[in-house]
């Protein structure tokens, strides 16, 4: 049997999903397209080098506070610091003009809690990429942040009261780009990186759920981009990511770029941050065995691959309608144990747990629970085959 290679490539999904995002609140919208807007003042203003170098600066500075301190830090704790720097890093992280920690995190926390299933905040798969890209942001369901799974954060009233006047930072951070560059300094400093940052950072909630590798199987989309990981400093290696959520570490091959480890690792040689978490080498060989819920969820992508209503419907067609009424009588009485029943009859066009696994050797990457998600898998095919033969089957026209 050939062997497969490491990674496999993410799906892709286009614009169009099956979400409902009838719900955009368009007035929340306008400052951010205002912010967008204010970037043709440039006409105006024009260009000084100092207001590029000042733009160049904050673009990097934001970045590496978004990686380091709403995701790493505030969403998955993937290292430990003092109150001071914490409050530090919640400044620097508001100052992009993304709302405020505790929103960041638990909107965060919630995605991981339920990526790319219907109840993820912004999957590609389910509500369409543009949506995932930006459009959650402004949607009524999104606007609040449920303060109780950040409980950790929100007992320190400093960062409550960043979580009530969200746009401080960022708009102490605009007023000084003015007094350093003038209106140059503002209009390409501060609005030209904001928008960089933005969308360098809403790549990876869309872009890094379409496109790319994984290496790893995390029971959702999420892959490895080398492109998104240049312009987010190491928030690229997504599946990585997905795979080992609590590690500070990103990138974890040595050739992985990750500029916001390499940074977090230097301060913690002053003492400025330290209980550096990585990942354990079984998850670095990709040897480590898959939870319950990963497991679960992988079989319902591979038997999403299979249409149980045809299967069935082929299965009716094929049998004389003695044996199909047969087969009905003992599925309705077996109930519970149905799926033993229809294993037991060898029927024609039922997949065979071989070609479940066949299907599961091309969709995934390699892992030691693979045997798990195939048995899964199967056990959910035949439930629903189960589920549609013992019920009336329509004729197709």
């Amino acid at each position: 049997m050939s062997q497969r290679p490491p990674d496999v490539t993410c799906p892709n999904y286009g614009p169009d999903g099956d979400g409902h995002h009838d719900d955009i609140m368009y007035p929340s919208a306008i400052p951010f397209v205002l912010v967008h807007l204010a970037c043709f003042a440039v006409f105006w203003s024009g260009v000084t080098w100092q207001a590029v170098a000042l733009g160049i600066g904050l673009y990097w500075l934001r970045i590496f506070a978004i990686g380091a301190g709403y995701h790493r830090y505030f969403s998955h704790r993937a290292y430990s610091t003092s109150r001071a720097f914490q409050f530090v890093l919640a400044v620097l992280s508001q100052s992009t003009s993304q709302k405020s920690v505790l929103w960041w995190a638990a909107k965060h926390r919630h995605h991981h809690l339920h990526s790319d299933t219907e109840r993820d905040v912004h999957s590609p798969r389910r509500h369409g990429f543009i949506y995932s890209h930006l459009g959650w942001i402004f949607s009524r369901r999104h606007d609040k942040a449920d303060l109780n799974k950040v409980a950790d954060f929100a007992r320190y009233p400093e960062l409550m009261w960043l979580h009530r006047y969200e746009q401080v930072p960022a708009l102490v951070l605009a007023v000084l780009c003015f007094l350093i560059a003038g209106w140059p300094g503002l209009v390409v400093g501060f609005f030209w990186s904001t928008v960089l940052v933005y969308h360098g950072t809403f790549a990876i909630n869309s872009l890094a759920h379409v496109s790319g590798s994984k290496r790893y199987v995390t029971g959702d989309d999420s892959c490895n981009n080398w492109l998104l990981a240049i312009i987010t400093m190491g928030e690229g290696w997504h599946n990585n990511h997905h795979a080992y959520q609590s590690s500070v570490r990103q990138g974890f091959r040595w050739w992985e770029f990750d500029p916001t480890f390499y940074i977090l690792r230097a301060l913690s040689w002053v003492g400025l941050v330290w209980d550096l978490k990585t990942p354990p080498e079984a998850v670095l060989r990709n040897d480590q065995r898959l939870g319950s819920r990963v497991i679960n969820r992988a079989a319902e992508d591979l038997v999403a691959h299979f249409n149980s209503e045809r299967i069935a419907q082929a299965i009716a067609t094929a049998l004389h309608a003695a044996e199909l009424s047969a087969l009905q009588e003992k599925l309705t009485r077996a109930r519970s144990s149905a799926t033993d029943v229809l294993a037991s009859w060898h029927l024609p066009h039922l997949p065979s747990r071989e070609e479940i696994l066949t299907e599961a050797r091309a969709m995934f990457a390699k892992t030691r629970s693979l045997d798990e998600i195939v048995d899964r898998a199967y056990a959910m095919l035949l439930a629903s085959v189960s589920a549609k033969l013992a019920a009336p089957i329509k004729p197709q026209p």
